[in-house]
């Protein structure tokens, strides 16, 4: 991911009593964990990155594009989201490819835009990993001390036989995406910690093939937060099976995301961080993702297109409707117009900003235009590049990543298999 302000990442376990003597209580615990920083998507000078944002494109399209596999081996091609197929999709050109392994030598030292992530413990004892915790998916998957990978270098690894929990399984954890790029290796498991919330004999990979161009990411490895039927390994992702050994009060956790304060908030959900009560819509679980139905689109309060589903994903940065649903957008906007077709880029007039909005039949949630903007298309040009990219990962689904999350508090629910949205606080 790019284009994210530095922040302290706080992940919480919300407070729970018990009226049971013999049931322990939950017990409050909370840890404030440092973020690694990130070149952001947007030139010094005003001018959107346009080798970034491809990146940031395809690496979305690569994550689904698994994510629809894995389904369609657990659940069958019925399950797949409406006009969501398993295809090849193009990786990023080879120039583009080139530029961006030189520049992301650079962004190790040169920091300047930041990551969600947080710290987890595998094992007994624990081994620590900086993760990316991913709406967007649903396994976890970690680099191995064996890997032998170029990226391998820059990470943390586990190492099982430091482990006296640690327990190798059969099954082989393979993700290809689209671009032929390969992250596979054995799976274990193990006690899985995060914010002090331990969990036994949960399912991971410590993988031992991994691309070249994670080197630069700041986070170790990934931990879903969707349903299973996305698994790769087709097994419970960490936070089902916090709930299922009741060592979480409610099966529901909160995000915020923003420049400051910002929190996965495990067991509930943080008041503190929103005002007002939550809006919550009901998904569509049986697709795997946190699916809501139901929602329309609006430039400048009037609605541009509605009744289409959204996917709610902390693991991807930008936001992503069909071509034709995207362009019916910024059709709305003064100067929205057609950049780059094949990519599915979209330009509009700068100034004034317009003020986008999504509802699913409550309230209008805006995105800010800072977040909306990623820049000039040209330098001094008056046309800015927006972050409503016209590709679908998932078929006729929008994918509503980082850039909508940061304008709300969201709430993700599994018994009401519901997403709510409250304003921030």
């Amino acid at each position: 991911m790019f284009n994210k302000a530095s922040l302290a990442f706080l992940v919480a376990l919300a407070v729970g009593a018990t009226a049971s003597p013999t049931i322990a209580p939950v017990v409050a615990r909370e840890a404030t964990v440092a973020l690694r920083n990130r070149d952001n998507g947007t030139t010094p000078d005003g001018v959107f990155d346009k080798d970034k944002v491809l990146q940031s494109i395809a690496k979305t399209s690569h994550k689904h594009q698994q994510n629809l596999k894995n389904l369609e081996k657990n659940k069958g091609p019925h399950a797949l989201p409406k006009g969501a197929a398993v295809n090849p999709r193009a990786a990023v050109s080879s120039d583009v490819e080139a530029r961006m392994q030189r520049r992301q030598a650079e962004a190790l030292t040169d920091q300047g835009g930041a990551e969600w992530t947080g710290t987890v413990f595998i094992g007994t004892p624990g081994q620590p990993f900086l993760i990316d915790f991913d709406t967007g998916s649903a396994d976890l998957w970690v680099p191995s001390s064996t890997c032998k990978s170029y990226a391998c270098g820059f990470k943390s690894t586990y190492k099982a036989s430091n482990s006296v929990t640690s327990v190798k399984k059969a099954e082989k954890f393979s993700v290809t995406y689209g671009d032929g790029l390969t992250v596979s290796g054995p799976t274990y498991t193990d006690d899985v910690t995060v914010a002090g919330i331990e969990v036994t004999k949960q399912w991971f990979s410590a993988v031992t093939t991994i691309s070249d161009n994670f080197a630069s990411d700041p986070a170790d490895g990934i931990l879903g937060l969707a349903f299973p039927a996305i698994s790769q390994l087709n097994q419970s992702p960490f936070f089902i099976t916090a709930h299922t050994e009741k060592k979480v009060k409610k099966n529901q956790f909160g995000f915020v995301l923003g420049t400051s304060g910002s929190e996965l908030y495990l067991g509930g959900t943080d008041t503190t961080k929103y005002k007002g009560g939550l809006e919550f819509h009901p998904i569509d679980s049986s697709s795997g993702f946190w699916l809501v139905p139901g929602a329309s689109a609006k430039v400048n309060n009037a609605v541009a297109i509605a009744g289409f589903e959204t996917v709610i994903d902390s693991g991807t940065t930008l936001m992503y409707a069909p071509f034709n649903d995207a362009a019916a957008v910024y059709a709305q906007m003064p100067g929205g117009a057609v950049f780059d077709a094949a990519n599915g880029l979209f330009e509009y007039t700068c100034n004034p900003q317009p003020k986008v909005a999504f509802n699913w039949g409550g309230k209008d949630w805006v995105v800010s235009s800072a977040l909306f903007n990623l820049g000039k298309a040209t330098k001094g040009s008056t046309k800015c590049i927006g972050a409503l990219i016209g590709q679908a990962p998932l078929g006729n689904a929008w994918i509503l990543g980082d850039k909508f999350m940061q304008n709300v508090y969201t709430a993700f629910d599994f018994d009401k298999e519901a997403v709510g949205f409250a304003a921030l606080a």
